[in-house]
């Protein structure tokens, strides 16, 4: 246990963090299997990043409930019929169809969207332009990513119980390395765990069966597999959720139980891993020096060149931001001025758009050989987690800037904005490229891991694995529920090869590749006290510098839970360039999400149930979108 926390042991950041995110939402068609039509939705996105689909805005703002809600688990974005087809293809084959064949779904516009599942069912829509489709693309990559990181990281017991148990049962399968369906919450993964064998089992029974066209026996594999598949997530949840009860009815006394014989298994686990320790260090060292240790430096450039791109491209796009902030101050702006670029900057890292470029320097991350060589199924795994840690460290940054320049604004005032702002972005810069050398370290840690420890065991099984059952019998029966060989085999195989992957990355911080730090660097301006503001409410700059004052007296406690509320409700949208929004009547035709101002204060609460598509609604003809000409702006 010592080592796993000495180990594992997080960094000390200086850049403080916040819990709260901000929203999405705008109109564009989406495809109604139902009836083959397109129809027009709004689409509001909130905090937790499911997808909630409106008939309309004013349906939205009235408080209705969504007409179709997508928990983007699992999902893949796609911005061509070509990528979809092949997707189908590959999905269910021997039943092939090319896209100019007369598909199911045509797409009016040519810009179309798509979410696609491996076993759920997929979901089209369509914008008007290209540059409408960037966008959108960028806002449901965003939700996806989201939904996939759905393990809370702070359950520091629950969490790596569950992601260990689904890891020993895929590898007593036979099935190590990375698994890119290791998404969304617990429920979700077990559901896709199950249809990982009984998917292929059902595909081979029922697909011979199907009748008709090729178009018509694809859409009915995948009515059949979305079926199949809500069936298994809705027995996974339900299990999961008797599962996690009557765990916690056993947590007391088994508290009681581990406190009573604390030393008794401690003093069995070294007994016992000594005598694993002569078993299995031999074999994996012998591993370590002929498969392993000749690749750590290759797999560790891997990682590091594109990941080190995409945190210097945030580094960049926050200090682009400030440029313009310093700008208006410059150019006397004005107070209304700075409000709107504070607003606008506390977004920045749940901007999709702004986000795009960081999160495509990363993108590039590819382990070409070593991917097969380590049984690696792809560096999906490796990317979605780099750019979760990327946005983090913007949210950041940005909070630490927003609390630095409130600090000094209220201490001395505004008379030399630019001064100060100048003052607070070197602070934070500065704060930003060592928390970003820690996380990316930490990362690279846990990125080889994931590598090299599930190749190791793959090599280990055959002569190892048969050994095992001999040393459960060192184990008194007692304590057999606290000591499991397994985990205490995997403690021996961790601890032969982590020195290699911590002197691997404490070189590369020793010789400042891609400018990282030594774990002995402090900085010395290290604001001791900075964290102490971390706890401050967060700074409302449309109320500070807009003027934009509530009615009447509010207390202290009110005020925080005013803006706490508020804060949920800022809708981070997408300004079409050049494109005005004052006066502009509400526009029911797709275009991408825009105009903060507009709904921020409209928004309500959002219950999420999936409400049945009604029977009796307005139909947008297939062939022919209406809308009226001044609503569609070609860009």
């Amino acid at each position: 246990l010592d080592f796993f926390i000495l180990f594992f042991l997080n960094p000390s950041f200086f850049l403080l963090w916040r819990e709260s995110r901000t929203i999405f939402s705008g109109s564009l068609f989406q495809y109604l299997e139902e009836n083959r039509k397109w129809r027009n939705r709004f689409v509001f996105v909130p905090n937790d990043y499911t997808i909630n689909l409106y008939e309309s805005k004013a349906a939205h703002d009235r408080g209705l409930h969504p007409k179709v809600t997508i928990n983007c688990a699992g999902y893949k974005a796609l911005t061509s019929m070509e990528e979809y087809m092949e997707l189908i293809n590959k999905s269910l084959p021997g039943v092939k169809a090319k896209v100019g064949s007369n598909p199911f779904i045509k797409c009016e516009t040519g810009f179309p969207l798509i979410l696609w599942h491996p076993y759920a069912r997929h979901h089209y829509f369509c914008v008007m332009t290209e540059k409408e489709q960037k966008k959108w693309h960028a806002v449901l990559q965003d939700c996806v990513r989201d939904s996939n990181n759905g393990l809370p990281e702070n359950c520091t017991v629950k969490t790596p119980a569950f992601t260990d148990a689904v890891r020993l049962h895929r590898q007593a399968r036979g099935q190590y390395g990375t698994w890119d369906m290791m998404c969304g919450t617990p429920p979700q993964i077990l559901a896709n765990l199950v249809m990982e064998s009984l998917h292929p089992d059902i595909r081979n029974m029922i697909v011979p069966r199907l009748k008709g066209k090729m178009q018509q026996r694809q859409k009915n594999w995948m009515l059949i597999s979305d079926a199949v598949y809500k069936q298994v997530l809705f027995q996974t949840t339900g299990q999961y959720e008797a599962l996690v009860e009557a765990c916690e009815a056993q947590r007391g006394p088994l508290d009681a139980r581990l406190r009573t014989d604390m030393d008794q298994l401690i003093t069995s686990k070294e007994h016992v891993s000594s005598k694993l320790r002569a078993l299995v260090l031999p074999k994996a060292e012998q591993i370590l020096r002929t498969n392993i240790q000749p690749y750590i430096n290759s797999i560790l450039e891997a990682l590091m060149d594109p990941t080190s791109r995409g945190f210097a491209e945030v580094r960049d796009v926050f200090f682009r931001e400030m440029v313009e902030i310093s700008k208006n101050s410059l150019n006397g702006g004005g107070k209304e001025k700075m409000g709107e670029n504070m607003e606008r900057l506390s977004m920045l890292a749940f901007h999709p758009v702004k986000m795009q470029s960081c999160y495509e320097k990363v993108e590039e991350l590819n382990l070409e050989g070593l991917q097969q060589r380590f049984d690696v199924s792809s560096p999906s795994v490796f990317i979605s987690r780099a750019q979760i840690l990327m946005r983090e460290q913007m949210d950041n940054a940005v909070y630490t800037f927003e609390q630095l320049l409130n600090q000094s604004l209220e201490a001395q005032g505004d008379s030399d904005m630019c001064k100060i702002t100048q003052r607070c972005q070197d602070r934070v810069l500065k704060k930003y490229d060592y928390d970003s050398s820690s996380v990316r370290k930490k990362f690279f840690r846990e990125a080889l891991l994931q590598i090299i420890i599930p190749y190791m065991l793959q090599q280990l099984a055959p002569s190892c694995s048969p050994e095992l059952p001999r040393f459960k019998e060192l184990i008194f029966e007692d304590f057999s529920r606290f000591l499991l060989i397994e985990n205490m085999f995997e403690e021996v195989v961790l601890q032969s090869v982590s020195k290699d992957i911590m002197m691997a990355v404490k070189e590369a911080a020793v010789q400042r590749r891609h400018n990282l730090y030594r774990d002995s660097i402090i900085l010395t301006n290290s604001d001791p006290n900075l964290h102490l503001l971390g706890e401050n409410p967060q700074v409302d700059w449309a109320t500070k510098f807009g003027g934009d004052e509530p009615e009447g007296p509010v207390s202290s406690a009110d005020e925080g839970r005013v803006f706490g509320r508020r804060r949920k409700q800022v809708v981070s949208m997408i300004q079409p360039d050049g494109e005005d929004q004052l006066g502009k009547e509400e526009d029911l035709g797709p275009k991408s999400p825009d105009s903060v101002n507009e709904i921020r204060d409209l928004i309500n609460p959002v219950v999420e149930v999936v409400v049945p598509v009604s029977k009796v609604e307005q139909n947008i003809p297939p062939n022919k979108l209406e809308k009226p000409a001044d609503e569609w702006r070609i860009a």
